[in-house]
């Protein structure tokens, strides 16, 4: 059974950054779809990146793209998620996913397509 734990978030001002994490255990696929999603209060839970840990370019959504990256660290079975020039509406609950998969595949951006969910990491952003 996958289980992912996110750490990194906390309270940061506008401009700020922070580095998330996604540590996995009991991957029983070399090759894993890992996404961050993000859901505000009263909001529907969005993409932030994806990306194969088995190689290929990953996803970024347009929210975030410029200010974020995606990176595995296959060595630790972590994927880190690095933000930067934080704004107030980046403030929302983080969590990661992840899904079994073949290396270089492009993996899915829609959340319901992840089989494995951590706990999330609350990230807020003051103006």
């Amino acid at each position: 059974q996958v289980q992912l734990v996110e750490s990194g978030g906390g309270s940061v001002e506008a401009g700020g950054s922070l580095t998330l994490s996604c540590a996995a255990t009991g991957y029983t696929y070399n090759s894993n779809c890992v996404g961050w999603f993000r859901q505000a209060p009263g909001a529907e839970r969005e993409t932030v990146a994806v990306i194969n840990t088995g190689g290929g370019l990953p996803y970024y959504a347009d929210s975030v793209k410029g200010r974020s990256t995606i990176s595995p660290d296959n060595a630790n079975n972590t994927v880190i998620l690095q933000m930067s020039s934080l704004k107030p509406e980046d403030t929302a609950m983080y969590y990661c996913a992840a899904v079994p998969t073949v290396a270089m595949v492009i993996c899915s951006r829609h959340p319901y397509e992840y089989t494995s969910w951590g706990q999330g990491t609350q990230v807020t952003v003051a103006s």
